[in-house]
């Protein structure tokens, strides 16, 4: 057993263990003093800089010097991994998400907020069924049923005129619905829902004034009897009324004759060569006068007047009248 003394010898040069040989061992080799300091001041100089030592003799129950530390960061980052020959690299914080960002908040509607203009409707506008100049028995049924809830304050004619088509926009501006005069699918369907069907008195009634007495010059033959008074003409055959129907007249610059005539020409689809207007079904009875179909008359009523020819505005009527005259047959005009 080796059994040192650490003591020192006294002398100013440094000196040396002394060692005493207990059972015959080999005397330790002396160490010198300052070889000893050397040794300690090199581990402790080790420590001190942070390096990682090696395994030191005698400082085998030492706890382990720590591992030298970053500072810490004001966020925690990740290390992206090495790969290859590649150095690590220190990701980027991670960017918010919908899972750890607070919820944006949602924008309140003001009266800055631009709004998206809406898509112009690509539906095709309902079909129109009826428009001025339009004349049919429908049209007749279109006038029948305006008339039964006030819209059309007259006999139906089955002529599609100013006067019915502002019938239909009175109907529809009632009905809110787009005001346009003419007769579209939506507009008949919104009609028919809201009237019955008109009785054939009320498509065809047979005058819209009464018909007047006749006078006595009608009684005897086949006569045009046509009367200023009742605005009426009645086709009668030995003082029975056959047919009646509206009529109206010249205007005082353009008076319609008055008196006894025949008829001396027929002419189905006459046309004005002093005016260059249609005169359909005409029976000429005095010069230029004669009685006619005036699709003027069937759209706009008395509001005017003829230049001085007998105006109808039923054409069923008159286009039976016209194949039942004959020539000859007389013709009387009075008041």
């Amino acid at each position: 057993m080796v059994d040192t003394d650490s003591g020192w010898d006294g002398r100013g040069g440094g000196g040396s263990r002394v060692t005493r040989n207990t059972g015959g061992a080999r005397p330790a080799e002396p160490i010198p003093g300052r070889r000893v300091a050397a040794v300690s001041l090199v581990a402790l100089a080790a420590l001190a800089t942070g390096c990682e030592p090696g395994a030191a003799t005698g400082a085998q129950d030492a706890p382990p010097p720590a591992r030298p530390t970053q500072a810490a960061a004001p966020s925690p980052a990740r290390t992206a991994p090495v790969t290859g020959d590649a150095k690590p690299r220190t990701a980027p914080p991670p960017s918010p998400s919908a899972s750890t960002a607070a919820p944006a908040p949602t924008p309140t509607p003001d009266a800055t907020t631009a709004r998206p203009t809406p898509e112009p409707s690509t539906a095709p506008p309902p079909r129109v069924l009826m428009r001025t100049g339009s004349e049919s028995d429908r049209v007749r049924e279109l006038q029948a049923r305006l008339r039964q809830i006030g819209h059309f304050g007259r006999n139906p004619t089955g002529y599609y005129g100013s006067v019915t088509a502002d019938s239909v926009r009175s109907f529809q501006a009632k009905r809110s619905l787009p005001v346009t005069g003419s007769t579209d699918e939506v507009t008949w369907q919104r009609l028919l829902a809201m009237t019955r069907v008109p009785t054939a008195a009320e498509l065809r009634p047979p005058t819209e004034r009464p018909v007047a007495a006749p006078d006595e010059r009608c009684l005897k033959g086949r006569v045009l009897c046509i009367s200023k008074n009742s605005r009426t003409l009645a086709w009668m055959i030995d003082g029975k009324v056959v047919s009646a129907m509206d009529v109206r007249f010249g205007s005082e610059y353009t008076p319609t004759r008055e008196g006894v005539f025949e008829v001396f020409w027929k002419s189905r689809d006459h046309v004005s060569t002093l005016y260059d207007t249609p005169m359909p079904y005409a029976l000429f009875f005095s010069g230029g006068q004669a009685v006619h179909y005036s699709a003027d008359f069937a759209a706009n009523g008395y509001g005017g007047a003829s230049h001085g020819c007998v105006n109808v505005r039923d054409k069923k009527k008159v286009a039976a009248l016209f194949d039942q005259v004959r020539t000859g047959d007389k013709v009387v005009v009075y008041w």
